[in-house]
Parts: C-alpha cells; sequence; structure tokens
C-alpha cells in the first residue's frame, strides 16, 4: 500500500458520505453462476404446492410465500404472493457475489430479505459501486473494490458506497465542496471518477475505518489516478477484455471434464489442474491473490463446485462445466495476475503534501452534512407496490 507521512488522512466514510449495507438475501438459490439454472429452480418452486412449495423456498421471519412486498426499483419481478404465484421467471440480472465473482440473480424482491432498494434505484450504466471488503494485518489484497453491477455482498462490516446518488450519473456521492478544495489545491477540478479511481489506489486499513490519503501534488496526484483508473478497468471489466503478454496468456491445455471433483494448483508447473484438465499459464500471484484474507480463485471455484444439499433448489445445476463458466476463470486468472503487477506502483506512491481531515475541517469540507448520508429523493417515476398497486416515491 502507499507509503503515507501523516496520521489524519480523512477516512472514507467522510468522503463518500452516503453508504448502504450489502443486501441480506435469506437464501442462496435466487443466485447463481449460470442463469439457466436460476429459471430452473424458479419452475420448479411453482410447480410445487402447498408446504412442498414453501419447504423449497427456504422462508425466514422477513420472507414467507405470504409476504407482501414491492417491485424492485427497475425489475420486471412481480409482487403477488408467492404462495399463489404463476409465470415465467424475471429475467436474470448480473451481480457482484463476492470479490470478482459475478453472478446471476433473479431480481424479484420476494425472493430477497432485505434487497436495499435504494441501491437499485441508482444501478446503471454509469453507476460505479465501490465496495469496503475486510481489512487483514500484513495482507498485500485490496481493501476497496469496484463494480459496475449491484454488489450482494462486503467484507465483514463493510458497506457499498455508490459513486453516484442519482441516476445518469448525476449527484457525486462525495462530500460537499470536495471536488472544489481539490480543484483549488491541484490546480485543476478532478472528475468524480478521478476521485474514485485515487481512492481505489490508495485505500488502506486505519483504527477508524478505511483510510483515504490524499495529496497536494498535482503529479503524484496524477500518477494515483492513472493508477487507479486501471485498477477499475480491471476490477469493472465493462470494456475491452484485458490480457497478458503472449507466452503469458493462460490456456486451456487439456479438456475440463463435465463434472470436476479434484480441483488442485501445482505452483512448480503454474498449472490448475481440474481431475485431468489443465488450464496453464497460471502466474502465482493470482492464484495467492487474497481479499479479505481468502484466495479469490479457489473461492470461485468453489461457489461452482462446492457440494449442495439434495433436494433444495440450490442443487438444481448445470449437468456439466458450461464453456462461459472456462471464458470467465481465464479472464479471472488475467484480472488477478494484472493487478498483482499494479502492487510495485501503489508501494511506490509517496503522499508527502497531505490534504489532511483537519485542513478539510477547516475548509468546511467535513463535516458532511446530514442530508448527504441519506439517498437522494427519486421522484421520476412510479414503482408498483404489494399486490400491483403503485408506490409513489
Amino acid at each position: 500500500m502507499p507509503s503515507v507521512t501523516h496520521d489524519d488522512a480523512p477516512l472514507l466514510a467522510d468522503l463518500m458520505p452516503w453508504s448502504v449495507a450489502p443486501p441480506r438475501r435469506g437464501r442462496g438459490w435466487p443466485t447463481a453462476p449460470d442463469a439457466a439454472s436460476l429459471k430452473a429452480r424458479w419452475d420448479t418452486l411453482l410447480k410445487a404446492e402447498g408446504p412442498d412449495r414453501e419447504a423449497l423456498f427456504e422462508p425466514t421471519r422477513s420472507r414467507t410465500l405470504h409476504s407482501a412486498v414491492g417491485q424492485l426499483p427497475g425489475q420486471s419481478g412481480g409482487t403477488a404472493r408467492l404462495a399463489r404465484a404463476s409465470g415465467p421467471c424475471p429475467e436474470p440480472v448480473r451481480v457482484l457475489d463476492g470479490p470478482f465473482d459475478e453472478q446471476w440473480l433473479i431480481p424479484d424482491h420476494r425472493l430477497i430479505d432485505a434487497a436495499r432498494p435504494e441501491l437499485w434505484r441508482v444501478a446503471d450504466e454509469r453507476q460505479v459501486f465501490a465496495v469496503e471488503q475486510t481489512v487483514v494485518p500484513d495482507s498485500p489484497g485490496p481493501v476497496l473494490l469496484a463494480s459496475s453491477v449491484l454488489p450482494l455482498s462486503a467484507g465483514r462490516g463493510g458497506r457499498v458506497r455508490p459513486l453516484y446518488r442519482r441516476p445518469g450519473g448525476l449527484e457525486p456521492n462525495l462530500a460537499p465542496g470536495l471536488l472544489t478544495h481539490l480543484g483549488t489545491r491541484l490546480g485543476h477540478s478532478p472528475e468524480p471518477l478521478d476521485v474514485l479511481a485515487w481512492t481505489v489506489a490508495v485505500t488502506r486499513g486505519g483504527r477508524g475505518g478505511h483510510v483515504v490519503p490524499l495529496t497536494a501534488d498535482p503529479e503524484v496526484w496524477a500518477s494515483g489516478v492513472e493508477l487507479g483508473r486501471r485498477m477499475l478497468w480491471l476490477m469493472r471489466r465493462d470494456g475491452e477484455r484485458p490480457r497478458l503478454p503472449g507466452g503469458r496468456r493462460p490456456y486451456v491445455r487439456a479438456p475440463l471434464p463435465a463434472r470436476p471433483l479434484d480441483l488442485h494448483y501445482d505452483r512448480d508447473e503454474e498449472t490448475l489442474l481440474f481431475d485431468e484438465g489443465r488450464i496453464s499459464p497460471v502466474p502465482p500471484e493470482a492464484w495467492d491473490f487474497e481479499v479479505g484474507g481468502v484466495r479469490v480463485l479457489e473461492q470461485w471455484l468453489a461457489a461452482r463446485t462446492g457440494p449442495a444439499e439434495p433436494g433444495t433448489l440450490s442443487a438444481i445445476r448445470p449437468a456439466a462445466w458450461p464453456q462461459p463458466w472456462t471464458s470467465e476463470l481465464l479472464e479471472l486468472i488475467t484480472v488477478l495476475a494484472l493487478l498483482a503487477e499494479l502492487r510495485p506502483q501503489q508501494a511506490e506512491l509517496r503522499v508527502e503534501t497531505p490534504i489532511t481531515a483537519a485542513e478539510l475541517r477547516k475548509a468546511g469540507v467535513l463535516p458532511a452534512p446530514d442530508a448527504a448520508r441519506r439517498p437522494a429523493s427519486v421522484l421520476d417515476h412510479h414503482e408498483e407496490g404489494p399486490e400491483g398497486q403503485f408506490a409513489l416515491l
């Protein structure tokens, strides 16, 4: 992480004041690495009746087959009680179900204990979600990730901080006056995405939470923003596909089995083994890449090969390893290897002309007003409430 020469760096919670706890699902089956399994699970649920449907649903105190809830903002899920629901599965959407693990979700409010509608209201093609991760001492893993799709989880006690408070990239979720103050100190006004890029590059764990050292040095700022922009591009994976140099690109050297049982990494051969299947080269830096003290690749693979309880909806899975998973795995290996290569540049960033929290308080930027810590009002559309009624926001 970057070298810091002061102890009064501002907190992320103060610079990006509006935050939301990640959704609380209550049940795992509405999420899966493939969309086809979700549609099959939905059909199985609706074909069941009475106690069988209830058991498959996995009710909680927050959600049962008789819960009356409104529609998720921007989604087409129904609002009739699930006990008498019928019809096709709502079209699954991409979500972030763990560090670097994009999966699919049935976007139906009736299936999710606490969906956090305020996040769904601002989720669009312009949005970027900053996701706090667990800080592990002496771990080189990032403590702040970024996602273009809605995150379903964060680190222990972590929060989700959207870059924008309104759809369409409107009203940045930054302390009022921060951009102006940075512009005065740096000699130019940064864009909100530049601030997030800098933040992703330099955020570290601190005693009071996630800490963001700020600099008044234009050259250091420019270097940090350039580095952070590349990190954002790799984390979001929503543009040109990243590639390792020729000779270092991972390939399938032996076909992967339909249902891999034994997964093993050979460090000497830089090879990921799926029974008789082989992918290489897989750099040790990619295999060892951790977030919150957990290896990202191991967690990603476990989500696709781990056991499921028989007779549950989660047990409805692909009969064989789908080809898209292989493509996603190769890209993930590439992303992690390229991110690991950026660590020396992060370590070289030195914030020796700091903008301290005391300076921001003196300038009136901090503390952010209470209104900045609450979601913005969204009044330009209707949302369907329980049983087809319309809720006006």
